[in-house]
């Protein structure tokens, strides 16, 4: 398979105050999510003067693709400018053909996945007849530079406590919660499966025996269980326990979205320091030079017929079918179905 570009596809986010609650609109739209739950996220934003950081590091991330790919590099996202529709029309009246799609998830599962194999179709449509082949590359939360990316932030994260808690500081992972009925969308415990075993990967690599794995940024009706446990909360258990100091390691992000330099910078960092817990955050990829590499690497894959590259670790890999095998992440290994809802 030949590819004549590259397209960073991303979640997307404001650019400024007056852009928060139409982005969030945007990202909500057909929920039914109540407008108070907006004003409350549109907060989260608007502490950091309505900026989200995410467009600030895809662009970063871009310039270190452009790097190492010898290709262009176009980008687009699900829910603000640039927005993948026009980007693919771009790409289509630059004559490109085929184009290798990066998305800055990790994962299987609906949103994590399958929502942009969706949003790939959508704007094929909208670009028409000419539109240039898109194929979306496969997860790649298992990818051995994925793994080195963290265990090297955890090590950073360490070596920022007191060296007196350093060897007592307890590991967590954290990733985006979903509703329990969403992890069942595209495979039994597909995501979940997935971030405990990057969890478990990235645990081995950086040398700690015992970890927990919780969730974070938990939303919508009480009443609809969430995988848990909540990052907060686990963090009072720990404090009940005498834990002195933690390491919160964000495996289920690629970069510092507002759920990171929100929930844990802001929110979980202030827990922690009420509880007299000593507070250190791993790193994210962000534009890590070897994110850019991870990328180049699948496009390889595809184009030379090689065997997915993978760190050491169980077997079976916890995965769909293009996971396991490289394949592209399209239909018939990702079947579109109903988002289950998963809220702010």
């Amino acid at each position: 398979m030949l590819f004549d570009a590259a397209l960073l596809l991303s979640f997307g986010g404001p650019e400024g105050p007056e852009q928060v609650r139409p982005f969030l609109e945007n990202v909500t739209r057909g929920r039914n999510v109540p407008p108070e739950r907006l004003d409350e996220v549109a907060e989260h934003y608007l502490h950091f003067g309505g900026v989200s950081p995410i467009n600030g590091i895809n662009l970063a991330l871009i310039n270190e693709l452009q790097a190492e790919l010898d290709l262009p590099v176009y980008f687009g996202n699900r829910n603000w400018e640039p927005y993948i529709e026009d980007s693919v029309v771009a790409m289509r009246d630059d004559g490109i053909r085929c184009a290798a799609v990066f998305t800055t998830s990790a994962w299987s599962g609906y949103s994590s996945c399958t929502q942009y194999v969706e949003d790939i179709a959508r704007a094929r449509r909208h670009a028409g007849q000419d539109a240039p082949e898109l194929v979306k590359l496969r997860p790649y939360f298992d990818h051995p530079l994925f793994v080195e990316m963290f265990v090297d932030a955890i090590a950073a994260a360490a070596a920022s406590l007191p060296a007196a808690l350093r060897g007592e500081a307890r590991l967590v992972f954290t990733a985006h919660s979903i509703p329990v009925v969403a992890d069942q969308r595209c495979g039994p415990n597909l995501y979940s499966r997935q971030v405990a075993y990057a969890a478990r990967l990235v645990a081995a690599g950086a040398g700690y025996v015992g970890y927990d794995l919780t969730w974070q940024s938990r939303s919508g009706p009480p009443h609809v269980p969430w995988l848990a446990p909540d990052v907060s909360d686990h963090l009072l258990t720990l404090a009940a326990a005498g834990t002195k100091a933690v390491i919160v390691c964000p495996v289920g992000f690629v970069a510092d979205h507002i759920e990171v330099v929100w929930d844990l910078d802001h929110e979980l960092r202030s827990q922690a320091a009420a509880a007299g817990i000593a507070f250190a955050r791993a790193a994210t990829p962000n534009a890590d030079r070897r994110f850019a590499r991870l990328a180049a690497g699948l496009i390889d894959e595809l184009t030379y017929g090689r065997v997915p590259v993978r760190a050491p670790g169980l077997d079976p890999v916890p995965g769909c079918l293009a996971s396991i095998n490289g394949a592209p992440c399209r239909p018939p290994h990702c079947v579109a179905r109903e988002d289950p809802g998963v809220d702010l």
